[in-house]
């Protein structure tokens, strides 16, 4: 029996440590049928020797999101190696230790500057920088956490997460005439690298135990995952500029 990916060509970001979300995309849709490229940024080797726990081998390729020329070269690097696209995974954030940790009214603009950067902009650099690879339409899916509400310790990731949310909406908008759906998972907090460069975030966490209808296990970044391949499947054909919440169900939880 074939997977839902048989064939398919996907580009996954953000693949830093096996308890990654990126990493068990990569993973279920490898498994699901799919040939998998990994891009990385700062460190390409730490991302090989993580792809090495792949189910199948996977090419890594530096990129810097920021970086102009890594983007205009990211093309023909792709292609050389598969060809075409059919998918594009956006696990990328970051910000500044300033811009974290309740340190909201104090950060300066320099330090948000790189969050919305490096979060948000990216989203839109990227399937720029993918477009000419997918020719035939595809699926763009990028990772937020719920910015509806004001998290603990979270701050200034929060606006760009908000940021995130709305790029992709306008990027469903604008490519949808061409076959290009874009949608975010809403995933639940997990213990990956991101988070723990959060101070403070198990205050955060604390919320999942107190709220969340479905029990959720922070070192399980698996649901969100088969979250993220089931969009880059063909099974939500008609669907773009939606977030998928992968959350227990906190989103829908008043108190």
């Amino acid at each position: 029996m074939s997977g839902i990916l048989e064939g398919k060509n996907i580009l996954i970001t953000g693949v830093l440590m096996e308890s990654s979300i990126a990493f068990h995309a990569a993973k279920v849709a490898q498994e699901q049928g799919a040939n998998v490229i990994l891009t990385a940024f700062p460190r390409p080797t730490l991302t090989e020797r993580i792809a090495k726990k792949l189910p199948k081998p996977a090419k890594v390729i530096e990129l810097d999101v920021t970086n102009q020329e890594h983007l205009d070269r990211l093309e023909g690097l792709v292609r050389e190696e598969l060809g075409s696209l059919d998918g594009v995974v956006h696990s990328i954030g970051f910000a500044p230790q300033d811009a974290l940790g309740g340190n909201f009214l104090n950060t300066p603009f320099e330090s948000v500057a790189t969050a919305m950067h490096v979060s948000a902009f990216s989203l839109k650099s990227l399937t720029m920088a993918c477009r000419p690879l997918m020719s035939e339409g595809g699926s763009i899916v990028g990772l937020t956490f719920d910015a509806q509400f004001a998290w603990p310790q979270y701050d200034w990731m929060g606006p760009a997460k908000a940021a995130l949310e709305a790029t992709s909406r306008y990027l469903a908008r604008d490519l949808g005439a061409e076959g290009l759906r874009c949608n975010l998972i809403s995933a639940g907090p997990i213990g990956s690298m991101a988070a723990k460069s959060i101070p403070g975030f198990g205050d955060l966490a604390k919320v999942w135990d107190e709220r969340s209808p479905m029990k959720w296990d922070m070192a399980d970044p698996e649901p969100a995952g088969k979250g993220i391949v089931a969009l880059l499947s063909d099974f939500f054909p008609k669907t773009t500029g939606e977030i998928i919440h992968v959350d227990g169900g906190v989103h829908m939880i008043g108190a």
